[in-house]
């Protein structure tokens, strides 16, 4: 044991130790607690200029005891990050990376306005967020590094201008970067927005709400490409590929700053080894065994995924069978040894022979098939079959008072304030062949569905009267079924019959690649498209991208390799582009425009005009009438405003007997119209201290005339009058209050006339 561990032990003794032996371990436990960075060596502050602002980046002076930790500052939002990974190696297959970003009250003033007034689980935006880091950061952790690393991502400070999710990818790759644990970064990330055809880095959120384009660009030195991730409002394919050119060119002053911030302050990475190495003679063995086989398997096209994957199971097993009686107690390295010649072989087979395991070729997509109108229930639906991958995608209409209402966090650092749009999108174990428990929606359903939600919003219409939820169920997968619920969710929207501005369409693209021979700097690559799930598995990147005829509404590139080159990306935009209009084709085929009205099952919703006087009758003591329309019909009633209510109901039959009842409430007992400035006689029914209770028809609730209108001398009460219950009265009628919508009276008007008051006007006149 070293000395100042024993220190540290022998230090809660020290009633048994000698002062001189006590002043020893004092001066060894300062040793062995103190961090590198507690010294001035390793605390700094680096500053770039993105945006034509300021972008700070400090370590060394919170959270000293992680591995790595980084404060980065835009504006004035804050974002803590810290780096934490074990030492030892885990027994996984890949490395159990977790990223948690949270969005605190307290960093914008706020209290949590949950029972608790507190934090609870991770909300919407924060998933999102997490999902955004970790696609930037994990493709540069060194192949065979599986310890367990932990990210978290403390948001200090936001202002309301600047998003944190920006901030929060670059104090990552500084929190990394300076800290021991291996990482090939580190990574710059910036915002792209178009605001009047002007590209815009890290724009405001002012400028963000007038914005048509939403990208974020994570790249490495040299200008190489992590990860990409975009929403826009059909933006043209050469306006799309200059923001990312922009992007990228931004980004590099972030890296730059970072890799002087490691260089000055940061400490010398950690050497690891491997889980398991595979043997040279295990690899040639498995090699020998395999190859030929698992060819035959690649080249037969009339597989289908499950019939694929058995095969290649097959020959797995009889390989280990095979090989444990000569290696026995190596079952985990001859799996590992097979695992690479698959996907060597398969790998191989696309870059020297352009051949793909179903037999297209390199842009060739899948036989599509689809359909509309499949459950005359429905508000919508539709059907989309590409390959081996199925989605059914259904249309469900509401009232606007159904959108989606965000939590106050979401919406100050940059999100909507509510959803009248939705997708939702569900992937069941069935879908692969597997079992499983459902539950609650994972990290990957919501990310997949936000995809698909940015690939459709733009096409919505901004004024369309009623919330829409389109709920996407995939019933068989094998690859880009995000892809696949933009396709039929555009045909269900259409079916639907709302009147989108254009039919949408997505589709993957996937690429394998290994290093040039003759330029280590560079890569020799194939591009294919609508990937299988096989070749996204064995693949370099699963690039998904989103759009109408006209542009691009949404993209996604997740890269598993260390930076891909911008020419790369490029001809994936392209290539995409031009898969995407080829989908569009086949869609029209289906249904070309959206049905010119809603179905007869679908919604109606209808403006409803209620006077001020019966508005109490309407809604009925405590809201009775209102529930009572609702749980009869289903219809739901919304104010507008003081006179007009909005009655939404699921189709016109439910609309016409509510109507029924309606009509049937105002007029069971249907109140006479009363003349603004007619004189009628009413009845006293009871005296109050205030003034009297008049009722001037039976019909109509006895209304109060005040002790100010009895009489043109001053009253305090009816009975100095002389008035009692039973008593008749003539009261002149001024109509209603505009607020309380109370009736008026007076008695003190019909009194003796004030003549004098006229003779004296016309005397001075």
């Amino acid at each position: 044991m070293s000395a100042p561990m024993l220190a540290c032990k022998l230090c809660k003794n020290k009633d048994i130790v000698t002062r001189f032996r006590l002043r020893l371990q004092k001066q060894l436990c300062r040793k062995a607690h103190s961090k590198p960075w507690n010294s001035a060596e390793h605390s700094g502050k680096v500053e770039a200029d993105v945006g034509n602002r300021p972008f700070r980046i400090s370590t060394g002076k919170l959270a000293r005891f992680a591995d790595g930790a980084a404060v980065a500052e835009h504006g004035d939002t804050s974002v803590l990050v810290t780096a934490v990974s074990r030492s030892r190696q885990s027994t996984s297959s890949f490395l159990p990376l977790t990223i948690d970003y949270r969005q605190k009250a307290a960093a914008a003033g706020r209290i949590p306005t949950n029972y608790l007034r507190r934090e609870l689980g991770p909300s919407e935006k924060e998933i999102l967020t997490s999902r955004l880091i970790d696609r930037s950061l994990r493709p540069l952790f060194p192949s065979g590094y599986l310890c367990e690393t932990q990210l978290m991502c403390n948001l200090l400070a936001v202002d309301g201008v600047n998003d944190p999710d920006i901030i929060s990818i670059n104090a990552a790759s500084a929190a990394l970067a300076v800290s021991d644990i291996p990482w090939n970064g580190p990574v710059g990330a910036v915002r792209v927005g178009m605001v009047d055809n002007e590209v815009v880095i890290n724009p405001t959120r002012k400028q963000m709400a007038s914005s048509v384009l939403n990208l974020i660009v994570a790249a490495t030195d040299r200008n190489k490409i992590i990860m990409l991730e975009a929403s826009a409002e059909n933006v043209l394919q050469q306006d799309f590929m200059k923001a990312i050119k922009q992007g990228v060119k931004e980004s590099q002053s972030l890296v730059h700053q970072i890799q002087d911030l490691q260089k000055q302050h940061g400490v010398p990475k950690r050497e690891f080894e491997t889980a398991s190495v595979v043997m040279e003679e295990i690899l040639d063995a498995v090699k020998s065994l395999a190859e030929t086989r698992l060819k035959e398997i690649f080249y037969d096209d009339s597989h289908d995924k499950i019939s694929r994957d058995t095969a290649v199971q097959n020959v797995r097993t009889d390989i280990l069978q095979n090989l444990s009686e000569n290696y026995p107690d190596k079952s985990q390295v001859i799996n590992e040894a097979f695992s690479f010649v698959t996907k060597e072989i398969f790998r191989n087979l696309i870059l020297d022979e352009d051949r793909r395991c179903d037999g297209r070729g390199l842009y060739q997509l899948r036989d599509i098939s689809c359909s509309v109108d499949l459950f005359k229930p429905l508000h919508g639906s539709a059907l989309f079959q590409r390959g081996q991958t199925q989605v059914l995608c259904t249309v469900t209409f509401d009232s606007i008072e159904s959108a989606m209402k965000l939590d106050p966090m979401s919406v100050i650092t940059g999100s909507m304030k509510e959803k009248n749009f939705m997708l939702h999108y569900e992937f069941p174990p069935y879908a692969t062949n597997e079992t499983g428990r459902p539950g609650a929606t994972n990290r990957r359903e919501l990310g997949h569905g936000i995809l698909a939600e940015k690939g459709l919003r733009p096409i919505i219409p901004t004024s369309f009267p009623f919330t829409i939820r389109l709920t996407s169920e995939v019933l068989e997968s094998n690859g880009s079924s995000s892809m696949a619920s933009v396709c039929a969710g555009s045909l269900a929207l259409m079916d639907a019959g709302v009147p989108v501005s254009d039919a949408a369409a997505g589709v993957a693209i996937g690429l394998v690649s290994r290093p040039d021979p003759d330029d280590s700097s560079e890569i020799q690559y194939k591009l294919m498209t609508d990937i299988l799930g096989i070749e996204d598995y064995m693949g370099d990147m699963d690039f998904k991208m989103a759009g109408t005829k006209k542009g691009i509404t949404a993209l996604q590139a997740d890269i598993k390799l260390e930076g891909l080159p911008q020419r790369v990306i490029m001809e994936a935009v392209k290539q995409a582009s031009d898969a995407k209009n080829e989908i569009l084709k086949i869609m029209s085929e289906v249904i070309m425009n959206p049905r010119d009205q809603m179905k007869d099952c679908g919604p109606v919703s209808e403006k409803l005009d209620i006077p001020i006087a019966k508005r109490s009758r309407f809604l009925g003591v405590g809201g009775y009438n209102l529930r009572k329309i609702t749980g009869e019909t289903g219809v739901r009633v919304t104010p507008v405003d003081e006179t007009s209510y909005e009655i939404f109901a699921p189709n016109q039959q439910a609309m016409d007997e509510a109507k029924e009842i309606i009509e049937e409430i105002l007029s069971t007992e249907k109140e006479p119209e009363l003349e603004f400035g007619a004189i009628y006689t009413g009845r006293i029914v009871e005296i109050r201290d205030i003034g009297v209770m008049v009722q001037l028809h039976p019909k109509l609730q006895p209304v109060l005339l005040h002790n100010s209108q009895l009489d043109q001398r001053k009253v305090s009460h009816a009975s100095a009058l002389g008035l009692a219950v039973g008593q008749e009265i003539n009261v002149k009628y001024f109509g209603r209050d505009p607020h309380s919508g109370r009736m008026r009276i007076s008695r003190k008007v019909l009194q003796s006339p004030v003549t004098k008051i006229y003779r004296k006007i016309e005397e001075k006149s």
